[in-house]
């Protein structure tokens, strides 16, 4: 794999929103590469610019300068449609919220990449009983949204992200919303698919999540002030 060009990489991007009155820096000069297989955590304070970074590496926005490329390819002059269909074979999005539709149950809120993806019906419901079973909810494949606990809702929004094969996960405090026990049960998982080979960025403010990376990118005032390797223990989870 040598000579490969890293998943994700950001050249020098930063991102401005404008108002009435001024201009927002919300990310600034910001630059780094994601390997294949890596699971990196994008930690700082409210208001430090993670959420704007992550959108822009899930092509959900664009950088006022610099660049995104995705497996080398510079997809920010790319257009929408193009966009939208990278980012449905390519990025799965795990979130705090869920983000599951009320009205389709836990199957049919897993099959909606492939939907997207143009895939046929009998195999989007194979895939997605697949992923189901892969994070213990197949069981559960025929209960709404409401029927389910939180912890069982961020399980299917899990299998979801992963129905599509994506190159990475983007998962955005995913455990945030969670009792303590069941988001250790969420990272649990994280650790298989990481451990799968599955390549994960988890934005977080909790240090102890943090800590199960491998590597871990510390933003404050939209600039990057860290970029540091977390030691580990054999099995993969961070040491204290």
């Amino acid at each position: 794999m040598t000579g490969l060009p890293a998943l994700v990489s950001l050249r020098s991007v930063s991102r401005t929103y404008r108002t009435d009155s001024a201009a927002v820096i919300a990310v600034h000069d910001v630059s780094f590469d994601i390997k294949r297989g890596e699971r990196v955590a994008i930690m700082g304070p409210s208001g430090s610019g993670k959420s704007t970074l992550m959108n822009m590496v899930g092509l959900l926005d664009r950088p006022s300068a610099g660049a995104v490329l995705l497996e080398g390819e510079d997809v920010d002059d790319l257009p929408d449609d193009r966009r939208s269909e990278l980012r449905s074979q390519s990025i799965g999005f795990v979130f705090q919220s869920y983000n599951l539709l009320a009205r389709h149950n836990a199957l049919q809120n897993v099959e909606l990449p492939l939907v997207y993806c143009g895939v046929h019906r009998k195999e989007r419901k194979l895939r997605a009983q697949e992923c189901l079973k892969a994070v213990g909810m197949l069981h559960r494949a025929q209960h709404f949204p409401k029927q389910l606990s939180g912890g069982e809702q961020q399980r299917v929004a899990i299998a979801r992200a992963l129905v599509a094969s994506p190159a990475i996960i983007l998962a955005d405090e995913p455990t945030g919303a969670l009792d303590s026990r069941t988001g250790a049960d969420i990272l649990a998982l994280f650790d298989t698919l990481h451990d799968g080979g599955q390549t994960i960025v988890m934005i977080t403010h909790d240090a102890s999540v943090a800590a199960r990376c491998e590597r871990t990118i510390v933003l404050r005032d939209g600039q990057i002030v860290a970029d540091e390797m977390n030691a580990h223990t054999a099995n993969g989870i961070a040491t204290q």
